[in-house]
């Protein structure tokens, strides 16, 4: 079963998300900040990062710094309501999403990266039609 790391500081944001990629067959492991996030990804890397870019004690533009120096293959998506993080951010993950976050585009992103182990989502009504 593919592992994927969610980093954010807002808790409803993070349990959302573990709800949707759940419902997909992933397993999420959730982190509040970068800090914390980097040491849940040392101590057991996942198949694929989610993380915010605006975050207390390390934001997620220092963790994915910190984090390609370690692990240069690893597989991240930045998340934020800051165009301005996202495009720095660019040149150092493979996926960028703007908040408010689209549940289908969020899910295509991860399936991009990272398919599904379960059949694949036909059309659009297998996502939740509500925005994160």
């Amino acid at each position: 079963m593919a592992r994927i790391l969610i980093i954010d500081d807002d808790q409803f944001i993070r349990r959302l998300l573990r709800a949707m990629l759940e419902r997909q067959g992933y397993s999420v492991v959730e982190a509040e900040n970068g800090d914390e996030g980097l040491q849940c990804y040392q101590a057991a890397p996942t198949d694929l990062v989610i993380t915010d870019m605006q975050m207390p004690v390390m934001d997620g533009l220092q963790m994915i710094a910190e984090l390609r120096r370690t692990f240069p293959m690893a597989k991240v998506i930045a998340i934020s309501g800051g165009r301005r993080e996202l495009n720095i951010a660019k040149t150092l993950v493979q996926r960028t999403l703007e908040k408010p976050l689209c549940a289908e585009e969020l899910l295509d992103a991860v399936q991009e990266l990272v398919p599904a182990p379960g059949p694949p989502r036909v059309g659009r009504g297998a996502v939740a039609p509500y925005n994160v």
